[in-house]
């Protein structure tokens, strides 16, 4: 039973792994523009994460007063 289980396991990676490749071909090339609109994203969430990170601190060290 447990053999059975680990080939349907094994089946369903290959599967998802097939999906994977099959996307990975299907997605367009990233030009310097697509790059440098995800990089200016990026920079944009992590600024307000790192923001959101200072609020919980404060919160936290009001808390702890």
């Amino acid at each position: 039973m447990s053999g059975d289980r680990s080939e349907a396991a094994v089946q369903r990676i290959e599967a998802a792994l097939a999906r994977i490749a099959r996307a990975a071909d299907a997605a367009p090339p990233a030009s310097p523009a697509n790059v440098l609109a995800l990089v200016d994203k990026h920079e944009s969430l992590r600024e307000t994460v790192a923001q959101a990170i200072a609020e919980l601190d404060k919160v936290l060290a009001e808390l702890e007063q």
